[in-house]
């Protein structure tokens, strides 16, 4: 159980109830985490309607998105995050082992552009105010400007949803134990 009680639906404003509905039913087995966002309306109201408008017009390959929210997940060891990400980046065609191995320099089973985004993802988590110019050349060979604000926000902000659901102690749905269960099964 989270440290803070659930709220449910039926406790939000009127307003903010799609949000959660279609957040809940459609983002993934994230309900755990809008239940306790919702005890603050306006954080449903603009991350997750956000989260979901930035999903139904996507501007960045899945595939390098997942890679930034599973490599910083994996740096803050938030095991919500990683569980509930690591299938989605499986789902991107990456194996597993690779997905297991995402922070190795050497990691089989990337591509250049993949190791690219999550060295970015590593420097973004880490090293933010020190990162080269250089990284942004490599960066702009492969995404438009508005691609590179896109990883940048996603990754910062993960790192930011990976504190919450620590802080919070928020637990996994079991939805992700199952596609986490099958992917280990799988195998």
């Amino acid at each position: 159980m989270a440290r803070v009680r659930d709220i449910s639906i039926d406790e939000v404003p009127e307003d903010v109830r799609p949000i959660y509905q279609r957040f809940s039913e459609e983002y993934g087995p994230f309900l755990n985490q809008v239940k306790v966002f919702a005890h603050r309306p306006p954080a449903v109201r603009h991350l997750m309607a956000m989260l979901m408008e930035n999903a139904d017009d996507p501007i960045v390959d899945k595939r390098y998105l997942e890679i930034c929210l599973v490599v910083v997940s994996k740096l803050n060891e938030c095991d919500y995050c990683v569980a509930h990400h690591t299938p989605r980046l499986v789902d991107q065609g990456l194996p597993l082992e690779t997905v297991r191995n995402i922070l190795e320099d050497d990691c089989p089973g990337l591509d250049d552009v993949d190791r690219l985004v999550r060295d970015y993802a590593v420097q973004v988590d880490r090293n933010a105010g020190r990162m080269r110019d250089a990284m942004f050349d490599r960066m702009r060979a492969h995404f438009s400007e508005a691609q590179i604000v896109e990883l940048t926000l996603r990754t910062a902000l993960c790192g930011f949803f990976n504190r919450f659901n620590d802080a919070l102690q928020i637990e996994m749905e079991d939805g992700a134990v199952q596609e986490m269960l099958a992917l280990r099964a799988a195998e």
